[in-house]
């Protein structure tokens, strides 16, 4: 390599390796002008180190957690792409796991590189694959979909929430595109989720659920759909002091909806009263918990009319 192009292929390098986060293949050391005598030779004298077949660190061995992915994927070919929970904690979805990297790659690609799982399917699209910070990775909506089959269900609602979070999708756009999508493993689990916590039921469908789970928590028969201070209310007993509302979307409430809700609380509370609210799905899906939840609120509420009565006796 003549001296001049030595010097660009040197500038060339290392623009390269910053953008790749320290890392570099053989085949992009070769179209920037190394040779392979060249190659070896930096790998004698400590310039590069190898982590896979063809694919180095640059300058020292040690690399941060995008290096890492980063190596992964190139070491798995041009079409590889970092997926499932390693392309979670790369959106920032979930937490970095401290296992092997995952990688998606087509299913014609037959590497398996150690410490790397290796995924094949049949269905990798460019419409899945994106790059972030410069790693080619699943997007979003994808990567939900790989890892809604492999994690708790809790822990799948909390990575909904955080790609909502993020704006990188919200649940209705997700739910959408779920439906415009073919069968791929994933799919159902993540379907059932949303339509879980989506859930919405009738005003009809909710008094018939509700109020046998009020009665089971020695509740009085409420008042349904009154107003109470200025707000219609879905469940109220005004001996108690105790309002319910429920919510048809657990997911996705607007700004402008949430600080309706506030409001709404806070003025309840101001006049004295407890305001509880659950979800549709609670109401349906979870009777225990919302059981649970009034049993306690009317044992508080009793307990501190009781305590108020003794002290204006007194």
């Amino acid at each position: 390599m003549a001296p001049e192009i030595h010097q660009r292929g040197r500038a060339r390098l290392w623009r390269l390796v910053d953008r790749q986060h320290g890392v570099v293949t053989k085949r992009q050391l070769l179209e920037l002008g190394y040779t392979p005598e060249g190659i070896r030779h930096r790998l004698r004298v400590g310039r590069l180190h190898r982590l896979y077949p063809g694919v180095f660190a640059v300058g020292r061995p040690q690399l941060s957690l995008r290096g890492r992915w980063t190596a992964a994927v190139f070491a798995c070919g041009l079409e590889a792409a970092l997926s499932h929970l390693s392309a979670a904690a790369h959106w920032g979805i979930r937490p970095v796991g401290i296992g092997r990297i995952d990688v998606s790659v087509p299913v014609h690609v037959s590497s398996r590189p150690a410490g790397i799982a290796v995924h094949r399917r049949a269905v990798l699209v460019p419409a899945d694959v994106t790059r972030h910070d410069g790693i080619p990775v699943t997007r979003p909506v994808t990567t939900l979909i790989d890892i809604a089959g492999i994690i708790r269900p809790g822990q799948l609602e909390a990575a909904i929430n955080e790609a909502d979070k993020l704006d990188l999708v919200d649940p209705e756009s997700l739910r959408r595109a779920l439906d415009r999508m073919p069968r791929r493993p994933g799919i159902a689990v993540l379907r059932d989720t949303l339509d879980r916590h989506t859930f919405a039921l009738t005003d009809s469908e909710l008094e018939r659920l509700f109020l046998p789970i009020a009665r089971q928590s020695r509740l009085p028969q409420p008042e349904t759909g009154c107003m109470v201070n200025g707000y219609r209310t879905d469940f109220y007993w005004p001996d108690l002091g105790l309002v319910v509302e429920t919510d048809g979307l657990r997911y996705h409430r607007t700004p402008a909806q949430q600080a309706r809700d506030r409001v709404r609380d806070q003025t309840h509370a101001a006049a004295g009263l407890t305001s509880l609210r659950f979800t549709h799905a609670q109401v349906r899906f979870d009777p225990d918990y919302v059981r649970a939840t009034l049993a306690a609120v009317v044992r508080s509420r009793l307990s501190a009319a009781a305590s108020s009565a003794t002290s204006a006796s007194s």
